[in-house]
């Protein structure tokens, strides 16, 4: 008779998965249910449950209304940012990752570990470098203040230099030189079409890095017009904080933008899987 005890190997195996996923959801579990409630309600219920009157779609109507609409002018701001950071930081590191993959050049091994040791670099670290040279180029409370600091990703370079070390055969390349073809037509025609899941899943956690980013923008914005969804909602929970004369209480409407602006994030994930799971383990093996 075959024994139905799981076996202790696979409890191990699942209780951290189940942890860290509980760790994983439960604010946005939280986000879901306190985004049905008024202000007073969300200080007088229990925070994991949902109120007796709740409100959501009230507070979504409120959020779009609050400060002449805003809140869309925010999440427009971020999806530029995120998407144009994203698109050059991507190409930038696929030109520069086949560059180190398949040239030979004297110090590339050198340069290559300047590139992983900069990865090192914490980006609290560059922040007063980064502000004094957008301030030099003038950029400062411009978009662009914004997107070209984080154009250039050391971890996406050190990525797509695996990704295309390790799928894309040097016979392919030799092939196409052999052929006639250029450098340019070459990593277009043959290279992108082979490391496709790489460069998406490179290209996706640029986009949530972009996405999620707070110190940049707190740094060289001052225009509410221009700020991205993470300082504008905590424009909003400073009001709130600290409230002057007139000013309302927004915590309600912190909570429910905050759910909202997450929703493009998690809608990005759903239709790429395919391709961060083919792309988590492109380069794995040669």
């Amino acid at each position: 008779m075959r024994s139905t005890r799981t076996p202790l190997g696979t409890v191990l195996a699942v209780l951290p998965l189940a942890v860290f996923g509980i760790y994983v959801l439960l604010p946005v579990y939280w986000l879901l249910v306190n985004a049905t409630k008024s202000t007073p309600d969300l200080f007088s219920t229990f925070g994991f449950w949902f109120s007796d009157d709740p409100q959501f779609w009230q507070n979504v109507r409120d959020v779009f209304s609050q400060d002449d609409g805003i809140f869309a002018r925010w999440m427009v701001n971020t999806v530029w940012y995120a998407a144009a950071s994203a698109f050059l930081s991507t190409l930038l590191a696929l030109m520069a990752g086949y560059a180190f993959a398949k040239w030979r050049f004297v110090g590339r091994d050198a340069l290559f570990w300047v590139v992983l040791a900069a990865i090192m670099i914490p980006g609290a670290a560059l922040a007063v470098p980064t502000y004094q040279l957008v301030s030099e180029l003038g950029l400062i409370n411009t978009s662009w203040a914004v997107i070209l600091p984080s154009i250039v990703s050391p971890f996406a370079l050190y990525m797509l230099r695996v990704y295309i070390d390790g799928a894309v055969p040097d016979e392919l390349i030799d092939a196409g030189r052999m052929d006639g073809a250029g450098e340019m037509r070459i990593l277009r025609s043959v290279v992108l079409r082979i490391v496709t899941p790489g460069v998406a899943t490179v290209a996706l956690v640029a986009f949530v890095g972009s996405w999620n980013n707070y110190l940049l923008p707190l740094l060289v914005l001052s225009d509410p017009e221009l700020y991205p969804v993470t300082l504008g909602l905590t424009s909003w929970n400073r009001q709130s904080l600290f409230p002057s004369i007139g000013s309302e209480v927004l915590y309600n409407a912190v909570v429910t933008g905050s759910l909202l602006s997450i929703l493009p994030l998690t809608i990005a994930f759903v239709f790429m899987q395919r391709y961060v799971r083919s792309g988590l383990t492109l380069g794995a093996v040669k």
